[in-house]
């Protein structure tokens, strides 16, 4: 096959400063080397970014966790006290060259190290200056920590999954983290187009909270134009808490099906369930949810999965089989995604992870370059800006 040319990736040229740790931050500026652009993390001596030490599922690369490679690849790690005078102004050096920098601290920690956006507008007038924080910069909560299990916690999402009669349920993925990071993102890239037409620079705050509650725009909305009530969930086959019978996930006699928005009618029809008749009524799908669900869930437990998708994915119907993993492999569907990428880490292991779901001209946009060892830039990046002096000064 003939090779292709690189692709142009959009944030060619776009230095990023990330002074993040764990997720929110690490997944913004991840998510911005993917899209091309040049990223620096500024890490602290000895144990860098807490991450590489937050061990999940048992696993780790070298000294490092597997978790911090997953959500740090494809950035040069520098290593600076903040504290100490010299590497303080050397990181100033940085961000007086750098495009956007991004940091997840408690509200007022950069101010006191003098890193704050007031100073660092005054450095860079058109640095876009990135904040995830867990609850915005003021208010009640402002000081408490900013963690995913603690934000679905507060954000009341936890009472949107699971059954009738179950306690909350969070979800099984840093949902707030990657939906916050993705939103600074959002943020981020519209400040540098506005800084594109307008020459100025720009302060992006997002908060897991305000995340999880925009995640939760549909079902909230909802709340706030009804009984100012907690919706119930249905008492069992739950999905979308406001949603209508069928949907839901429902056991066969070998596995699990999903089945989406469907008349009734249509689904007695197809399945030939004389007693859905009383209740096919479009009027009463929600309001009686949960009679539709259980005399569809004995209904289905008599027969396959693949019998009950035979019936009714040719009639059109919104249905799918349940996968994990393993099965989602065997499909083929991950490799014409191109959704899963090797990367190799900083000793040379591969690491198997996933691809930017972004697609620019047709094209994915793999990187096989893993997150860095601590400090491995350092040095580079120091002489870089030693080099930019010394040039600086022959011009002048």
């Amino acid at each position: 096959m003939e090779s292709q040319p690189p692709v142009d990736l959009p944030l060619d040229g776009i230095t990023v400063l990330d002074f993040s740790q764990f997720l929110a931050g690490p997944m913004c500026a991840m998510r911005l080397a993917d899209l091309g652009a040049d990223v620096i993390k500024i890490e602290r001596p000895g144990s860098g970014d807490l991450c590489r030490k937050l061990c999940v599922a048992d696993q780790w690369l070298g000294e490092d966790s597997l978790l911090f490679h997953t959500i740090n690849r494809n950035k040069k790690s520098v290593v600076a006290d903040l504290k100490d005078a010299e590497d303080l102004s050397r990181v100033k050096a940085l961000i007086q060259r750098a495009d956007v920098m991004v940091h997840n601290n408690r509200p007022g920690v950069m101010e006191r190290i003098g890193l704050g956006y007031s100073e660092i507008n005054e450095l860079n007038p058109m640095m876009i200056y990135g904040v995830v924080s867990g609850y915005g910069p003021s208010g009640p909560w402002k000081d408490k920590p900013g963690q995913d299990l603690l934000a679905q916690a507060r954000s009341g999402m936890t009472w949107l999954s699971g059954d009738g009669g179950q306690g909350p349920v969070p979800m099984g993925i840093s949902i707030t983290d990657i939906t916050a990071g993705a939103h600074l993102v959002q943020g981020i890239l519209a400040a540098l187009f506005r800084r594109a037409k307008r020459g100025q620079g720009a302060l992006v705050e997002v908060s897991l909270v305000a995340s999880a509650m925009d995640l939760q725009f549909e079902q909230f909305t909802s709340y706030l134009h009804g009984s100012r009530q907690q919706p119930a969930r249905s008492r069992l086959n739950g999905a979308n808490v406001n949603a209508a019978a069928p949907y839901g996930l429902f056991r066969t006699n070998d596995g699990f099906i999903a089945i989406a928005m469907t008349p009734i009618a249509e689904l007695q029809a197809i399945l030939g369930l004389e007693t859905l008749g009383p209740l096919s009524d479009p009027a009463v799908a929600f309001a009686r949810r949960d009679e539709i669900k259980q005399i569809l869930q004995d209904h289905l437990l008599t027969g396959a999965t693949s019998h009950w998708l035979s019936l009714l994915e040719p009639a059109g119907l919104w249905c799918s089989e349940v996968l994990d993993w393993p099965q989602l492999e065997a499909t083929g569907a991950l490799d014409a995604l191109e959704a899963v990428q090797t990367v190799s880490g900083p000793q040379g292991q591969d690491i198997h992870t996933t691809t930017c779901p972004i697609r620019i001209d047709g094209r994915a946009l793999p990187c096989d370059r893993g997150a860095p060892a601590l400090g491995a830039d350092t040095q580079d990046v120091i002489a870089g800006l030693s080099n930019d002096h010394t040039a600086r000064g022959a011009v002048a």
